[in-house]
């Protein structure tokens, strides 16, 4: 990563903007966003810049449910967030699969202001994840993402935050 290459990509507002699936669903979980005090006090104590780029599609369901919040507290906290889509940079994509083999999103990776890749999280949260690979694969995937749904609607965004936190925190102990 270098840059010009973040800097050109859009910011999260402009890939709200420029939606064309699941638009209303994008505005409302970006409208309804509530960042736990904590987890902003936690966010705040990260040193150094952070630049965030998310690797998504428009109509990707975990993407609706994560991003949004992602953008959120990177507002409230002063981090630079892109996105670029996953189909367009490959490059990008093929070197953060899950699993090493799934081009699943959304992906977020963290770079640092020399934009050095620091770390990665995606493609959802690990509790939802690890649900969908001992049990949600043997259901239909309607059934599936109604279980996903709701655990999203409950969870309210709490554990990607925190999730995304564990990853800097982690990150700026090994730098």
């Amino acid at each position: 990563m270098n840059k010009k290459r973040f800097d050109d990509a859009p910011t999260f507002l402009q890939f709200l903007d420029s939606a064309k699936e699941h638009r209303d669903m994008w505005r409302a979980v970006y409208e309804r966003a509530r960042l736990p005090v904590e987890v902003v006090e936690e966010a705040m104590r990260t040193s150094g810049v952070w630049n965030l780029l998310a690797l998504s599609e428009d109509w990707c369901g975990d993407a609706v449910n994560t991003l949004p919040v992602i953008a959120r507290l990177a507002e409230r906290v002063g981090w630079d967030l892109r996105v670029l889509g996953r189909d367009d940079n490959p490059d990008l994509m093929d070197t953060h699969l899950s699993d090493g083999r799934s081009r699943s999103i959304p992906i977020v990776i963290f770079y640092d202001e020399h934009f050095k890749e620091i770390g990665w999280w995606g493609p959802r949260p690990t509790e939802i994840q690890s649900w969908v690979r001992a049990e949600g694969l043997s259901m239909s995937s309607a059934d599936r993402y109604k279980v996903i749904r709701a655990w999203y609607a409950r969870d309210r965004g709490r554990t990607t935050l925190i999730e995304i936190l564990d990853v800097m925190s982690s990150a700026t102990r090994l730098s």
